[in-house]
């Protein structure tokens, strides 16, 4: 795919004039990344604005002490904006992001961006509207970190990735649930033995093969 037709994709395209479109056009970049790459972060210059065409990412805060919490993740067709917090000055806080799977993005240039932002109201309410997204996102990761046990919280990840994918093979290890649910790797090997003998999930290496959705979902 070319810079022509990426751009296209892009979700407020059709909201902007020719020159918007030319102009946007010159500032934008095709970007690929491997699985485990750090896109944005670790005090990297500002990314700008991110559509992503093809893998996922995986959005967290890194604490003092080196433990992350995973805020969310995003997949192909998203947009983030927390990658341009050079750009909405609202965003006071600093987020990094790291490469999934291998991923191909469409970089808007964050002075370009501004400029479009500040030019285009529909591309503005575009913005905050998808900054809103996020926020709700990152509040129901929250409420999952701070209300829910343990049993909830992973019975709950292991069913939303059942239904993103279809598959009952979750294809990650202990260490990496873990982090995706912001919890150590020795408490979820605990949990999921736990699952294991009350015949909800079977554990395999690399993976965990969930034998009872319906249990699960009673969690």
């Amino acid at each position: 795919m070319d810079i022509a037709e990426a751009g296209t994709k892009l979700p407020y395209w059709d909201k902007l004039g020719d020159d918007e479109k030319r102009f946007i056009a010159g500032h934008m970049s095709l970007r690929r990344f491997s699985k485990g790459d750090i896109v944005h972060g670790y005090g990297n210059a500002c990314l700008g604005t991110a559509l992503i065409l093809a893998g996922s990412l995986r959005v967290f805060i890194l604490s003092e002490d080196g433990r992350e919490i995973t805020l969310f993740r995003l997949g192909a067709g998203e947009t983030c904006v927390l990658s341009a917090s050079c750009v909405i000055r609202q965003i006071t806080f600093d987020t990094n992001m790291i490469a999934e799977t291998d991923c191909e993005l469409l970089v808007t240039g964050s002075a370009a961006f501004d400029k479009l932002v500040e030019e285009n109201i529909y591309v503005k309410c575009f913005v905050y509207q998808v900054a809103t997204e996020r926020f709700s996102s990152v509040m129901w990761t929250m409420q999952q970190i701070l209300f829910l046990k343990m049993d909830k919280r992973l019975a709950a990840f292991l069913l939303s990735e059942y239904e993103k994918t279809g598959r009952k093979t979750v294809r990650m290890t202990h260490e990496e649930i873990a982090v995706q649910i912001s919890s150590a790797r020795e408490v979820v090997a605990r949990m999921l033995k736990r699952f294991e003998t009350d015949g909800l999930v079977e554990l395999k290496r690399g993976s965990v093969i969930l034998t009872d959705v319906a249990a699960l979902k009673n969690i």
